[in-house]
């Protein structure tokens, strides 16, 4: 008789920590499926009121990957025509340029369509020798109208090294003032 209550006594131990250690074993799966998850925070670290968030889409984040980027610039993101445009590239983003940039009126995709170009803006795009920043000049200005447009960066490779790259905009308005004025930031982020 002791025997038997010995015996189901270790049943039950066995049984219960089945019931116990089987949520654990069946979720690791799941866990280690959503470790491509990204969170919806982007942290700044030098945010003053003259930040200026502005959109942007990549088509791939993941290091030495082929890649399209679009800096998105919307009707609320310029107050004129913009005669001139200038990109500051951060020094981390090692990758080559030349011939890969354009920009154009686009069309920024959502749930129902994706990201692309509806028309080419013709311009001529200046690249500094360093990398460090690019100049663009639209052969006519570009509205203030209700249209979006994106600077493009085609088919390139994306950077060796991982991490946030911060892209800095000027804008240039009339012919008269030859200054040009903080646009906003985009920060893109390379896995």
């Amino acid at each position: 008789m002791m025997f038997n209550k010995q015996k189901k006594l270790i049943l039950n131990l066995k049984i219960l920590k089945l019931l116990f250690f089987s949520p654990l074993l069946i979720s690791i799966p799941f866990y280690l499926a959503n470790s491509d998850a990204r969170a919806g925070l982007e942290f700044q670290w030098n945010q003053d009121s003259g930040y200026r968030k502005l959109k942007w889409y990549q088509k791939e984040d993941k290091r030495k990957f082929r890649n399209t980027i679009f800096f998105f610039l919307r009707p609320s993101d310029r107050k004129t025509g913009l005669l001139k445009i200038t990109l500051k590239i951060p020094e981390t983003f090692d990758s080559n340029l030349k011939d890969k940039v354009s920009i154009c009126e686009v069309k920024i995709g959502g749930f129902e369509g994706r990201t692309k170009c509806l028309k080419d803006i013709p311009a001529d795009i200046e690249i500094n020798e360093d990398n460090s920043s690019l100049d663009i000049f639209p052969y006519s200005p570009i509205p203030s109208n209700k249209d979006s447009y994106a600077i493009v960066f085609k088919k390139i490779f994306n950077p060796k090294k991982s991490g946030l790259k911060q892209f800095h905009s000027f804008g240039q308005y009339t012919q008269m003032d030859s200054s040009s004025r903080y646009l906003g930031s985009w920060t893109i982020l390379i896995n």
